[in-house]
């Protein structure tokens, strides 16, 4: 399947959700043509070499759930993640708008939060009571479901691209889940 391609420096995964502005042309452009099918956001990494635009494979399909025109000629959006996508092919329009050839990835199972690993969600729990922006953004949170506890950590924990990539690539979320475990041992910085 053929997706416009949104690149951003943050990762959204499936369930998440992230307001956007966007300001330019081919980005109105891209939100005009994706209705139904809807656009992907791609992590941008570290440049390898110069001129290159350092997509990371892994990025994720979404839809715009809400808009507002906000000063001047700005639009902001609200966008939902909907499933893992794996970028085969990318190609640049006349007007500088990304598009690629991707391949939709499953989405993780739904793993029950066991008491062992209640950790988790208790700590994303305090971070959204810190951040009471953030939560509203979910105004049903899955805290007992160990894959959105996962994805939801691993879109805010300031982790370099390529790492954050591994550990979204997975069939499922167990990889990254003993990773968050091994996490709250060390000091937790957001960004």
């Amino acid at each position: 399947m053929k997706l416009a391609l949104f690149p951003i420096k943050v990762q959204l995964l499936p369930g998440g959700i992230l307001p956007l502005r966007i300001v330019e042309p081919r980005h109105l452009r891209m939100l005009s043509e994706s209705r139904g099918l809807g656009f992907g956001l791609c992590t941008l990494g570290e440049p390898r070499r110069e001129g290159a635009l350092p997509l990371m494979p892994i990025g994720t399909r979404v839809e715009v759930v809400d808009f507002d025109w906000l000063e001047g000629e700005t639009l902001g959006i609200q966008v939902r993640g909907l499933c893992r996508v794996r970028i085969a092919a990318l190609s640049t329009q006349a007007d500088g708008l990304l598009q690629g050839l991707v391949e939709p990835l499953p989405n993780w199972p739904v793993w029950q939060l066991g008491p062992d690993l209640q950790v988790l969600a208790n700590k994303l729990g305090e971070l959204f009571e810190e951040n009471p922006d953030y939560a509203t953004l979910y105004p049903e949170p899955q805290w007992t479901n160990a894959c959105w506890v996962v994805q939801r950590w691993l879109e805010m924990l300031p982790l370099p691209a390529e790492h954050r990539c591994s550990l979204v690539s997975g069939a499922d979320c167990g990889d990254a889940l003993r990773f968050l475990m091994a996490m709250l041992h060390e000091p937790l910085r957001l960004h």
